[in-house]
């Protein structure tokens, strides 16, 4: 596979990593299906639902792999969270970093707080302005400040 060919099926991901101190694809891939599995945790299956199906319609062909990306790649957290009476969790800034930085093995010195705004702005750039107000008023202070400012 070309270098080229690489950055045009990871094009979204090269984003992530280009605004964060990340360095590798599967660096930027872990952190980025945390902090989307964080976002899933804090909302309604419908909400979810309804981002997943704009970033489908939405996505530039370069950036699809973001779709994936939004799917739980853990088939059992994807399908519990599915079916789990407990949806639109309200998770605290603490809790939100904490997980990414421990779900998502994130290297040593890379702050989650960089990787979730890199990770938000790349995502805010493909959804309606609409559904990034709509994913604003799900988040709480810190979180939601990052996602206003990315």
């Amino acid at each position: 596979m070309t270098q080229q060919t690489h950055r045009q099926q990871h094009a979204f991901l090269e984003k992530v990593l280009e605004r964060s101190s990340l360095e590798t694809i599967n660096d930027a891939q872990r952190a980025t299906n945390i902090v989307f599995r964080i976002l899933r945790d804090m909302m309604l299956n419908k909400t979810s639902d309804k981002i997943e199906k704009e970033l489908e319609e939405r996505a530039p062909e370069s950036e699809h792999e973001v779709v994936d990306l939004w799917q739980d790649p853990n088939v059992m957290v994807a399908f519990f969270s599915r079916i789990s009476p407990a949806q639109d969790l309200h998770i605290k800034p603490k809790t939100f970093m904490l997980r990414l930085r421990e779900e998502g093995t994130l290297p040593e010195g890379v702050p989650p707080e960089e990787v979730t705004a890199a990770v938000f702005s790349a995502t805010k750039e493909i959804l309606s302005e609409e559904r990034n107000q709509e994913i604003a008023a799900l988040l709480p202070g810190e979180i939601r400040q990052i996602w206003e400012r990315s």
